[in-house]
């Protein structure tokens, strides 16, 4: 995993943070969705991490005129019989691109696929290739000719990965040094995710997980709070940061890092606290202290 990582940082300069996460929501079995300027390199982060793993990529560049069978595939009737002709998500690693710009029909059909690993059409049920990765991206600013996800589609994603613009020091080695292309590491990511099961996690961090669940579920300024699926989330998440950091157990640093990759997108405010200019970031770095996470 650390050849991996140091693979895809050789091709996206000043990114670690957003590496290490996309990484992390892999191992840990869930989707991810990348915000962020355009030009930011969503996208070459979605298709290095493909070529680097080994795993199968498709892009699908998400439109207003999309139609569901355009991701799933459709039937086609040929020499007296219908046969399924497969779409683009029957790949291993798919990105959404500005995933929303499509209708919401389309983006239904490829949230069911992220839900239940395998597409359904005329009635007959297609798994999808394992490990099935959703990448999905959008730019949090343009707002015309969008469907924006709503609050339970968004909750499928475990992780809503922010990218930043780089660093000063970092502009200088993307405008002069070529990114060099990823080669195929041979890691068994299957396995590795076995392995991330097997990080230890104290009875305190499942507490403290409790803790916060309740404390957002109870706030009068958030419109929904934590989920089952979302504190699950979260803590699947903050065990990945702790393998690929080389910890055999999971430490308040993991689980505080991983609360702010799990979790915003899956606690909304009301329009009272909107108004008054609340900020989910900062309820939820008031639920984690009153919770017990240092």
């Amino acid at each position: 995993m650390e050849a991996l990582r140091e693979a895809l940082s050789r091709v996206l300069f000043g990114q670690e943070e957003a590496i290490e996460a996309l990484l992390a929501t892999f191992l840990a079995g869930g989707h991810a969705l990348l915000e962020g300027m355009p030009g930011l390199g969503k996208t070459l982060l979605a298709e290095s991490f493909a070529r680097a793993s080994g795993l199968t990529y498709r892009r699908i560049q998400f439109t207003p005129d999309l139609l569901p069978q355009d991701l799933t595939g459709s039937e086609v009737f040929r020499e007296g019989r219908f046969e399924f002709i497969r779409g683009p998500l029957f790949a291993q690693v798919v990105l959404a691109d500005e995933v929303n710009r499509a209708p919401p029909k389309v983006q239904s059909a490829l949230l069911e696929a992220m839900q239940e690993g395998a597409v359904t059409v005329g009635g007959v049920r297609h798994p999808l290739p394992q490990p099935f990765f959703v990448v999905a991206t959008q730019n949090p600013l343009e707002l015309e000719g969008t469907y924006p996800l709503p609050e339970a589609q968004l909750d499928r994603f475990m992780a809503k990965i922010p990218f930043r613009p780089p660093r000063r020091e970092v502009w200088l080695r993307i405008l002069t040094e070529p990114p060099t292309p990823p080669e195929p590491q041979g890691v068994d990511l299957l396995g590795v995710r076995g392995e991330v099961q097997g990080v230890r996690v104290a009875k305190e961090a499942l507490e403290a997980i409790v803790n916060v669940a309740f404390l957002l579920s109870e706030d009068r300024r958030l419109r929904m709070g934590l989920s089952p699926r979302g504190a699950k989330a979260w803590l699947a998440l903050a065990q990945a940061l702790a393998y690929l950091r080389g910890k055999p157990f999971l430490d308040w640093k993991e689980l505080k890092d991983a609360a702010f990759l799990a979790l915003p997108h899956r606690i909304f405010l009301t329009e009272e606290a909107q108004y008054e200019g609340e900020k989910e970031e900062a309820i939820l770095k008031e639920a984690l202290r009153k919770g017990g996470v240092p």
